[in-house]
């Protein structure tokens, strides 16, 4: 079995080792021995840090226009409107590129930054049915060297109050969708019970998992919250389930979120955050010592809902970092984790991280420690995928 040596690489725990792959998996990791003759075809990584692939956990690949022509962002008319942003998004895709040249331009954006598995929603509505779904299922095939992707079939439009969406969920699920989403229970379908019966209902009959939007804010989010579970524990869904935003838990009491990271512990519920500068958002640290799964990702890269998105997610556990007022390294190294190993539990991931025997995807970048990294943000860095070379200073290879 053919292997390549990465020599000089610097671990998280400082140390220099030298790597070997082969089978796209690091077969040995052992103390740096500067020898004077190193193997043929070794890489001298110079003490570059090495950090696994970073996870995406949230985006919507079938609806950026990055790469497309700058599209002005239309405010509502009255603050944030789940239903009016919907309607902007459905006029400016009318006029955007095609769909798949958009979904690749934005997946290259994420693999040049280093994220190697990634989790999409895609939208499914009487609308556009499933033609969104047939796309980026092609895109994703098309890209599977490049990234792991796991897609979820995103009621955009509701699913009560869009009739036909439950039975198009399901057909997207039927065609390779990993997950079936849902979108604010109460105030979009105004009907918790009823929408949560088809989400999981569906989760159930397809052995698939569940990731919800849930925008709601207040009591209101958090009695969804509750009852999202309270579905999982009913099912014994602990680790498939999550709800992304999860706005409620940033607006709430310390008791009540206390009680509510006790109860989304118990359940195995993750909580995703993509740290929205207009909105308050989960309290991680909070989250993460009260022992939830709490993870990241981009959402929206320049597209109808905000221009900003830049798919590098050490910059969003920067943000991350930020706006929670993390400073110590302990704390520096809990953002870093929000971005990747957390990220990698949520998603399920197989065999990920830098050890002998998990899969030789992975970062190279100038920094001395994670703390570092996530400040710095530094670049140009390199990325492997089972070993090789997939993007190098942002560029895909």
């Amino acid at each position: 079995m053919h292997q390549t040596h990465f020599l000089n690489a610097r671990l998280t725990d400082g140390s220099l080792a030298d790597l070997t792959v082969a089978g796209g998996r690091f077969s040995a990791i052992v103390p740096a021995a500067h020898a004077a003759a190193p193997p043929a075809g070794a890489v001298d990584l110079g003490g570059l840090l090495v950090l696994p692939g970073f996870v995406e956990g949230h985006v919507h690949l079938d609806t950026s226009f990055y790469g497309d022509a700058w599209r002005p962002h239309i405010p509502c008319t009255d603050g944030f409107d789940v239903r009016e942003r919907v309607a902007v998004q459905m006029r400016n895709l009318s006029l955007a590129a095609p769909m798949e040249e958009r979904a690749k331009n934005q997946l290259e954006l994420c693999v040049g930054n280093g994220s190697l598995a990634m989790r999409s929603h895609v939208m499914v509505d009487a609308t556009v049915g499933l033609k969104h779904v047939e796309t980026i299922l092609a895109v994703r095939e098309n890209c599977r060297e490049l990234i792991d992707i796991q897609l979820v079939a995103f009621p955009q439009s509701g699913i009560l109050s869009s009739p036909g969406t439950a039975e198009l969920l399901e057909e997207a699920l039927k065609l390779g969708c990993d997950l079936v989403g849902g979108l604010d229970p109460a105030s979009f379908d105004r009907d918790v019970k009823g929408h949560l019966d088809v989400v999981f209902g569906l989760a159930e009959r397809r052995g698939a998992g569940v990731d919800i939007h849930l925008h709601d804010a207040g009591t209101l989010g958090l009695y969804e919250i509750e009852e999202i579970c309270a579905r999982t524990n009913a099912l014994g869904m602990a680790g498939q389930v999550a709800v992304s935003h999860a706005y409620a838990l940033g607006d709430i009491s310390a008791d009540a979120l206390a009680k509510a990271g006790e109860r989304l512990a118990a359940a195995g519920v993750a909580i995703m955050t993509n740290a929205p500068g207009s909105h308050s958002f989960p309290p991680v640290a909070a989250l993460r010592k009260a022992g939830v799964t709490v993870f990241a990702g981009s959402d929206n890269i320049r597209d109808s809902w905000w221009p900003y998105g830049d798919g590098d997610m050490l910059n969003r556990a920067n943000m991350i970092g930020y706006r929670s007022g993390f400073y110590e390294d302990w704390e520096l190294e809990a953002a870093y984790d929000v971005v990747s190993h957390a990220g990698a539990k949520a998603l399920g991931l197989e065999a990920y991280g830098i050890e002998v025997g998990t899969k030789a995807d992975f970062v190279a970048l100038k920094a001395e420690h994670i703390p570092e990294a996530v400040v710095a943000v530094p670049k140009p860095r390199t990325v492997y995928r089972a070993g090789r070379v997939v993007a190098r200073d942002g560029t895909v290879a």
